[in-house]
């Protein structure tokens, strides 16, 4: 039960760096279409990493 726990959290933060660094990457006028600014990529990630 607590190992897998312990996996459940390291798979949420994997999720969340992979979004973080995705959304990084894109452009301010990009982030701007998605209706998202550079601002918002951490909160946009831990949603999508505890989804």
């Amino acid at each position: 039960m607590f190992v897998s726990y312990i996996l459940a959290k390291i798979k949420a933060y994997l999720r969340y760096r992979e979004t973080v660094r995705e959304l990084s990457r894109l452009s301010d006028r990009e982030l701007n279409d998605l209706g998202i600014s550079r601002w918002d990529i951490p909160f946009v990630a831990k949603r999508h990493a505890s989804a």
